[in-house]
Order: C-alpha cells, then sequence, then structure tokens
C-alpha cells in the first residue's frame, strides 16, 4: 500500500494544510495539497500546495522566492490535515503571506463596547508591489 493512501483525501481530493515554523513554532499560514501537491512535497523537501483558485500545483515561492524547506511531514490522528514543519526561505524574518508579513496570521479579534474587530498585529516586512511582479 502506497503511503498517500492512508490520507483521507476530501470530496475534491484535497487535505487541508499547516506550515509551521521549524525554529520557532510559528504557524506561517494554511493551504491544500492534492496527491500530487503532498507526493512533490516529500520528494523535493520543498513545499508545493494545490491552488484551489487556479486549478494547479503551486510551488511556494515560484513568483516571491519566498520557498518552504520541508523539514518534517506530519499527519493528524484523523488522518485528514497535513502539519509541514518548515524553514522559510527568501527574507529575514521569512515572509510567508502574499501580503508581505511573516504570518497569514496576522489579524487579532479584540473585544470592544461593539461586538468586537480584527486588528492587524504584524508588520508588513516586504511591500507585496515589489514581491510580485
Amino acid at each position: 500500500m502506497n503511503w498517500l493512501d492512508d490520507v483521507k483525501w476530501d470530496a475534491q481530493g484535497l487535505v487541508p494544510v499547516i506550515a509551521q515554523e521549524n525554529s520557532t513554532g510559528d504557524v506561517l499560514m494554511f493551504a491544500w495539497m492534492n496527491r500530487e501537491a503532498l507526493q512533490k512535497t516529500a520528494q523535493l523537501g520543498r513545499a508545493v500546495y494545490f491552488s484551489r483558485s487556479r486549478g494547479k500545483l503551486w510551488f511556494k515561492g515560484e513568483e516571491s522566492g519566498h520557498v518552504q524547506t520541508v523539514h518534517d511531514i506530519r499527519l493528524d490522528c484523523d488522518n485528514d490535515v497535513v502539519l509541514l514543519k518548515v524553514t522559510q526561505q527568501g527574507h529575514t524574518p521569512g515572509i510567508a503571506c502574499h501580503t508581505g508579513r511573516h504570518s497569514c496570521f496576522f489579524q487579532r479579534y479584540q473585544a470592544d463596547g461593539q461586538g468586537g474587530a480584527w486588528h492587524s498585529v504584524e508588520p508588513v516586512l516586504k511591500d507585496p508591489e515589489s514581491i510580485y511582479k
């Protein structure tokens, strides 16, 4: 049996993936993989995702240069979520988000008297306009 058969793929043949920074434990991003993306990630030692909006493989950093080197690939207890432990390349500190931030999870909910709001709590490290040409 192929190790990829152990993954519980959804109806579209995808599995959710969390990218976590190997050195700090920071959660950098969430994405999707299909079977081919997970296989290529394991073969290449670099993150390859599946872009649902473009309907094709997405080699992280192919446009931005912000490649993710993969150190560890883990599968959760239900076999339906993949965790990648990565080193984010291309900038110091690494930029994982298309907004030019270290992590895609840069918005924090803060309660207030009117129901609360989301606030950006991480700086833009590089202008996205200069990353994506």
